[in-house]
């Protein structure tokens, strides 16, 4: 069965995204083979497109390591993008709402004509409660919150912030060059550490203003990447919850910047562009 697809990218995070509505099969197999650079498509993963029971569509998101991530910021923006050019559903007066595995989001899209060409995403309210994130609890003792706590990973020793945004994270505020980091070999230790029953992403940060911090991502399952949505809103909220940015922030990733912003309730807003890379074929 062959199956049409689209290739997208938000800030220089690509996605692959497939109408898989009444499509029954291993999607996670499929996103393992088509993310791989050279023999398949090359990608950061898969958002695949679902009817939804409680929202207008639902989006499922896949690693490029074949695991089924609960929610990606910068996916939700393609995500977005693919179905409303598409016409696959459409805003509303109060946006675009989208069943994720980290709840309900809701997408406001900007359009230029027809096409979506950027947006912005309701994050949620992001916690930092240790059981939502979810880290193990025997590891911490009875520590109400995650706050420059030590571990050593990868011949490391380091002071993370761990909270979840839909998505577990656990993020370290430097003064040192986050680009001297040895980020692709202390990730994976990361990633694994026992502290994490379900892995977590891992975002390194130099608050450079109130206004604008810099961080590399690491993501689950993927590895390195050039910009995330979930960990540039994490990265952002670590360092508000830490006093040292305002309630609006520019997060430079390698692949662009990413706007964070949150309202009086709390709650977090992601905005990035999305776009369309090529369509194409895969020969199943």
């Amino acid at each position: 069965m062959t199956l049409e697809f689209t290739k997208l990218h938000g800030a220089g995070n690509d996605y692959i995204a497939i109408d898989g509505r009444g499509i029954d099969r291993d999607w996670g197999a499929l996103s393992k083979a088509m993310s791989v650079l050279a023999f398949g498509v090359g990608s950061d993963g898969i958002v695949l497109v679902q009817d939804s029971d409680i929202a207008q569509i639902r989006m499922r998101v896949y690693n490029p390591d074949g695991s089924e991530a609960e929610m990606s910021g910068n996916g939700i923006r393609l995500f977005a993008k693919f179905v409303i050019d598409r016409k696959f559903a459409l805003p509303g007066d109060n946006g675009l709402t989208v069943e994720t595995g980290g709840g309900v989001r809701i997408v406001w899209p900007t359009m230029q004509g027809d096409k979506m060409v950027a947006a912005k995403v309701a994050m949620g309210e992001p916690t930092f409660i240790p059981n939502e994130i979810p880290v193990n609890v025997a590891e911490i003792g009875d520590l109400e919150i995650i706050k420059d706590f030590p571990i050593s990973a990868g011949g490391r020793d380091m002071k993370i912030t761990c909270l979840s945004v839909g998505n577990p994270h656990a993020v370290v505020i430097t003064e040192d060059p986050v680009e001297d980091f040895p980020l692709t070999e202390v990730g994976p230790h990361v990633e694994h550490h026992p502290l994490f029953p379900n892995r977590v992403n891992f975002e390194i940060v130099n608050v450079i203003t109130r206004s604008q911090i810099r961080a590399r991502i690491f993501e689950r399952g993927a590895g390195e990447t050039m910009s995330s949505g979930t960990g540039s809103t994490a990265a952002a909220s670590a360092a508000r919850a830490h006093g040292l940015v305002n309630n609006t922030v520019d997060v430079i990733v390698d692949g662009g910047i990413l706007k964070i912003s949150w309202d009086e309730t709390g709650e977090a807003y992601l905005e990035g562009p999305a776009v369309e890379v090529f369509t194409g074929v895969w020969p199943d």
